[in-house]
């Protein structure tokens, strides 16, 4: 079978990447709702020669595109969803100014979007196309349901529950197509990600003349860098919590004492009890010994609040149950498997306690979210490797036939 597959793949293999190239040519950042739905036109050209109906739902923010549902009902009660997304990172006006587009240097494709995650769309077709092929009995008795989001880079709750809707909680998994390392006889899975608090900052001092009346002022930027150092000292690495103060603003002009500033940063952890505790500890900083004006009679204040909390998505026995799978078929074929716990999120992290998850399925690459190119080598794209495509097919396919028995 794996040599039957191999050949499809690679008979095939021109067509998918015409897919891709159809998609990462069409600029899909997340705040360009026409581009995105374009994306999902693409999707749907291809999955519905599979006899999948196409469905699109609108996302919660109205600025952006409408979430994609392509459903084909089985014979059984089985129910597998694979999972992507539509949106990029990337503006029209960067992928101009850093001549960011489809380009093909040797075994690797650089591109908007080719590493995350239009490059596992593909991937999740191969799959279907061969579940069909080589295994109809198969791929008609089970309900397949593929889920794209179309603002997953900017966090939408919306698309979890629209998840959750179309799966249920009998569903066997949800598969998500990010990209996934494939070299040298290794492949990997990611079975965990760690959760994301988003927090902003705001602080008021007095403002004052920076000359005459600097006795006078409480300085809303200098309140803000001591707090940025207190925030900075939450970081744990040995708990492998981390803080980072991402935005920082403040003032207007350099002859005033500045009264007010503003921030934002994010938390970021694997365990939910760090998270909870973190939390916490953040909040504990409103009260944090105010910087007052020389004269003592005008204090900072200080007021932080969580803006987004997003739980981990930490080991589980669910999950590793799906990682032996993947592990036995990655095997039979000649491949190791290694686990990654990634710091970053995906659609994962709003699935994984409600239904069996396993991410990392898309093909190998780097880069992802990186638009510039430096010639010293310094900087470079984002791009995914046309050689591992076909490998993360036939694992994909093969290790899905174990799943579904």
């Amino acid at each position: 079978m794996k040599d039957q597959l191999n050949n499809y793949f690679a008979d095939n293999l021109p067509r998918f990447l015409d897919m891709l190239q159809d998609m990462v040519t069409t600029n899909s950042f997340t705040a360009n709702a026409e581009g995105v739905n374009r994306v999902a036109d693409i999707n749907a050209k291809y999955f519905t020669n599979l006899g999948f109906q196409d469905e699109r739902v609108q996302a919660s923010d109205q600025n952006f595109g409408k979430h994609q549902v392509l459903t084909r009902s089985g014979s059984t009660a089985k129910i597998v969803g694979l999972i992507s997304h539509l949106d990029t990172v990337f503006p029209k006006e960067e992928e101009i100014a850093n001549n960011f587009s489809w380009q093909i240097d040797n075994d690797r494709i650089f591109g908007p979007g080719t590493n995350d995650i239009k490059g596992g769309t593909v991937v999740a077709l191969m799959v279907l196309e061969a579940m069909k092929k080589f295994f109809p009995a198969v791929f008609d008795e089970i309900t397949w349901i593929v889920l794209i989001n179309a603002a997953e880079e900017r966090w939408s709750d919306d698309f979890g529950a629209l998840c959750r809707q179309r799966l249920g909680p009998e569903a066997l998994a949800a598969l998500v197509f990010e990209a996934g390392y494939l070299a040298d006889g290794v492949f990997s899975l990611v079975a965990a990600r760690k959760g994301m608090a988003i927090y902003d900052i705001q602080v008021e001092g007095k403002s004052a003349h920076a000359g005459n009346g600097h006795k006078a002022g409480a300085n809303a930027i200098v309140q803000m860098a001591h707090l940025t150092q207190e925030i900075a000292a939450l970081t744990n690495y040995d708990q492998d919590i981390t803080f980072n103060v991402g935005v920082f603003n403040g003032g207007t002009v350099a002859n005033r004492v500045p009264h007010s500033a503003t921030g934002r940063g994010e938390m970021r952890t694997f365990s939910q009890d760090v998270f909870d505790q973190g939390v916490k500890d953040l909040l504990a900083l409103n009260n944090l010994e105010p910087i007052r004006s020389h004269d003592g009679n005008f204090a900072c204040k200080i007021n932080i609040e969580v803006a987004q909390e997003n739980a981990p998505w930490p080991r589980n026995a669910a999950t590793d149950r799906l990682l032996v799978l993947w592990k036995q078929t990655g095997e039979e074929l000649g491949y190791s498997l290694y686990r990654e716990e990634r710091g970053g999120l995906s659609d994962g992290n709003q699935l994984w306690d409600f239904v069996p998850t396993i991410d990392g399925l898309g093909p190998s690459g780097g880069n992802a979210h990186c638009s510039e190119r430096a010639e010293d080598g310094s900087k470079e794209q984002e791009f995914c490797t046309i050689s591992s495509f076909i490998p993360k097919a036939v694992i994909n396919t093969l290790a899905i036939r174990k799943l579904v028995g």
